[in-house]
């Protein structure tokens, strides 16, 4: 197998293609990336045959920020009959002597209008593809989790690519969005966008210690209060920094202290911070020299931001953020992990998770 499917955004085939090219070359993977724009996938294609699976192993998921998704390519179906879509397939598989056994199976589309068009037949096909994979041996009789994901991609009617993903090693969401609900009382859609990241970057089972209730957060820039209803709803309590006015909805939860002043100036009264949530409109370099000096001054020990992107040159601007963000912290001695994703409620902005390890004492 020589190919690598990842899904992205539509719009960000660029970006997606130049991530995965440098990230190959980084484990000595070499090929190239096809992209088409407005496509919503890009396909790298290794010299080596082989070098798929060794890309998919290897390469740390969780360290892409424009992938949604990413399989190795097993085989591609241009013109799939549509009197008999499935025997084409279990054929070809039946044949592959280094195809793994699955647990799971997701026939999924690119994220475009176009291709969405088809998720009603991917939910009709997903049953009998099933039931047949599972009688060729192909897929363990019951979901088994820990097992490799069966991944089928149809791009267009009759047009798919059949490969397999790692299940520690990729997105355990379909199509690589999680499903969210717009909560009714919510003051802005872009609570959409906080409550992404806590499903992306904190592991479901660290959210009873990690998103308490009675911790104190902070949000910059929060008018109206899209982020800061996220802290709220989990009981937390938040100070929420902006000029304009905050939902009366919040207020009256008593959880919420509004100060209208500059996010740039503003510094807690009190160093019991847990949580640094930020969505401010400003250039991203700045935001991130913020973030680092609240994680260096000891005044937040996590924060989730959002870096809003260039018309031009998004891909450079993002390595030279999160790369003189990291130089900061590790040049002042804080001890880190650090994660960025550009999430399915982002749009022209990357969304960016920085934990602190280390015992800082608050200045």
């Amino acid at each position: 197998m020589k190919h690598v499917m990842l899904y992205c955004r539509s719009g960000f085939e660029k970006e997606c293609a130049g991530e995965i090219q440098d990230k190959a070359n980084n484990l000595e993977v070499y090929g190239f990336p096809r992209a088409k724009n407005n496509t919503g996938y890009v396909l790298f294609e290794c010299y080596q045959d082989g070098d798929a699976d060794k890309l998919i192993s290897k390469l740390d998921f969780n360290s892409l920020i424009f992938a949604r998704q990413m399989f190795a390519v097993a085989q591609e179906f241009s013109e799939l009959p549509t009197e008999d879509r499935i025997s084409p397939i279990l054929l070809e598989l039946d044949n592959l002597e280094d195809f793994p056994r699955c647990g799971d199976l997701r026939i999924e589309t690119p994220d475009t209008n176009e291709a969405k068009e088809l998720l009603k037949f991917c939910r009709k096909f997903t049953v009998p593809m099933r039931q047949a994979l599972r009688g060729k041996g192909i897929l363990y009789k019951n979901d088994s989790p820990k097992k490799p994901v069966l991944h089928i991609c149809f791009v267009a009617p009759g047009h798919c690519y059949v490969g397999y993903s790692y299940s520690q090693n990729n997105s355990p969401f379909f199509m690589g969005i999680p499903r969210l609900k717009f909560p009714a009382d919510a003051p802005s859609r872009s609570t959409l966008k906080l409550e992404e990241a806590f499903h992306v970057f904190i592991p479901r089972e660290e959210w009873d210690e990690r998103l308490a209730a009675g911790m104190w957060g902070v949000d910059l820039g929060a008018c109206p209060g899209g982020w800061t209803y996220q802290l709220v709803k989990r009981s937390m309590f938040v100070h929420s920094v902006d000029n304009g006015m905050m939902a009366d909805s919040l207020m009256e939860t008593g959880q919420v202290k509004h100060h209208q002043e500059d996010g740039f100036k503003f510094e807690p009264a009190k160093k019991n911070v847990t949580w640094l949530i930020c969505d401010m409109v400003e250039k991203p370099s700045r935001v991130a020299q913020l973030m680092g000096e609240w994680i260096i001054k000891g005044w937040a020990k996590e924060a989730l931001f959002n870096l809003k992107l260039p018309m031009k040159g998004r891909y450079d601007e993002v390595l030279d953020d999160i790369e003189n963000l990291r130089y900061f912290l590790i040049e002042n001695g804080v001890k880190f992990k650090l994660q960025a994703k550009h999430l399915y409620h982002d749009r022209e902005e990357i969304t960016v998770h920085v934990q602190c390890l280390s015992n800082i004492s608050p200045r």
